[in-house]
């Protein structure tokens, strides 16, 4: 849409602003503008960042002062804690902030607000968001969560009776019931692997995908890190198997992105699809997908689009009505990861992580759903008790103790799904591997 000078002027950046936002989102090509709380916000994770800029990424893991200062950017309670970030995570209060600014803009003169001035916004970050990604701002569709870029796909590519897709057993379950839904009323085939849990290197997934493979194979999904494991799969291995056999490959990035630093180029997939309000920590229900450019045209909206749409990536952001404050709003998360750095956000991921892991992994009864390998996971992961429900186990750390997780039961395995985040402190892993250490000695309490 066209910038109208009423748009410009409702928007007019002051020079000493314009410096700052230059400053903190370079990198992002991000024109978003900061009221003075936001902007304030920014500034204290910029300028903590640019303190321990020339250490390496895993010695700033370790750096306490430094992430102190992260974890005060979120307005988390502390009677809880909270190790279910796989799910959805808190934003930042600078993310907050903008969200709740640009709802209120939105609710002055709606339809010319929403319509004429925030929408038109969102252009520019779905810049950002293809910067961070690794490709062409013609390839992202900003949608609302991972679900419904996958669903896109899933639901708009066309197959013919006994044509095969390909995933894994602990695929999500989503998903498998959108595939189960086509194999229902089109005939085709939706075929699972199983992956070990948790495997002793990376080839072990290549060959089970590699295995699952016919002549009748048209397409592979494969999530990037599992949900429930938190295992990270070889992506790129799969895909260029697929791609020399020509077959297509959908990427459920819903966990990976943000989460640990990569771009389009390292995974060599078809498509991807992410939920924002995981790990970029962007407000809650905003998605991410990606399209090769060649391949719009012959992917059909969920929600039908104009024929001289055909090659427009927005065609799959027609979903009618929605508040634009959300898509603008992203943003602020993008200046805030950036802020902290990729490579540094992941270091810090995985250091809280092993923190828990290695306090735990010498306990009579307690096995690993997840591996230690760096390569292979990341902040989730899973831990079981031998003998002791996982589910019961999670009653108790929660009624007891306000420790919140996730009790995974799966054919395959079981256990507790633990995710810690940026915001985590080192004292409230200690008290919950306290607790699990209690309870790998001594079992529940009566």
């Amino acid at each position: 849409m066209v910038n109208t000078p009423a748009n410009k002027s409702m928007h007019a950046i002051t020079p000493n602003r314009r410096k700052f936002l230059s400053l903190a989102g370079k990198s992002l090509g991000l024109a978003a503008l900061s009221s003075a709380t936001v902007a304030s916000l920014l500034k204290e994770v910029v300028a903590a960042s640019k303190s321990i800029a020339h250490l390496t990424p895993e010695q700033a893991a370790m750096d306490e002062d430094y992430w102190s200062i992260i974890q005060n950017s979120f307005s988390v309670t502390r009677g809880i804690i909270n190790l279910n970030n796989g799910g959805v995570s808190p934003s930042p209060r600078l993310v907050t902030e903008a969200l709740v600014r640009y709802i209120w803009q939105q609710e002055d003169a709606t339809a010319y607000t929403m319509w004429q001035i925030l929408e038109p916004q969102s252009e520019t970050i779905r810049t950002g968001l293809a910067e961070m990604f690794g490709c062409d701002r013609e390839e992202i569709a900003i949608t609302r969560n991972a679900s419904e870029s996958l669903e896109v796909l899933l639901m708009g590519m066309d197959f013919k009776s006994g044509d095969e897709i390909l995933t894994t057993t602990q695929d999500y379950p989503r998903m498998l019931t959108t595939l189960r839904q086509r194999e229902k009323r089109e005939g085709l085939v939706l075929k699972l692997v199983q992956i070990p849990i948790p495997p002793k290197n990376l080839a072990e997934i290549t060959a089970a995908f590699a295995r699952g493979i016919t002549s009748r194979t048209r397409l592979i999904l494969m999530a990037h890190q599992v949900n429930i494991t938190g295992q990270i799969t070889p992506v790129k291995a799969v895909c260029e198997m697929a791609r020399a056999k020509g077959i297509e490959t959908v990427v459920d990035g819903a966990h990976s992105f943000a989460q640990f630093n990569f771009q389009q180029k390292d995974l060599g997939c078809d498509y991807f699809g992410t939920s924002l309000h995981k790990w970029l920590y962007a407000p809650k229900g905003t998605g991410l997908l990606f399209v090769k450019r060649d391949k719009i045209a012959k992917i059909w909206p969920l929600m039908a689009a104009e024929s001289k749409q055909a090659n427009d990536i927005r065609k799959f952001e027609e979903i009618g009505t929605h508040s634009a404050a959300p898509k603008l709003a992203i943003g602020e998360a993008l200046l805030f990861h950036n802020g902290i750095g990729g490579k540094r956000k992941e270091a810090r991921l995985r250091y809280l992580s092993r923190y828990w892991m290695n306090r735990l992994k010498d306990l009579p009864k307690v096995r690993f759903n997840t591996s230690f390998d760096p390569q292979q996971s990341c902040a989730i992961a899973n831990v079981d008790i031998a003998g002791v429900n996982p589910s019961a186990i999670g009653s108790y750390l929660f009624d007891k103790h306000r420790i919140f997780t996730t009790p995974i039961i799966h054919e395959e395995f079981q256990g507790l799904r633990i995710t810690p985040n940026v915001y985590t402190t080192l004292a409230e892993l200690d008290r919950f591997s306290n607790v699990m250490e209690s309870i790998a000695r001594k079992g529940l309490p009566a």
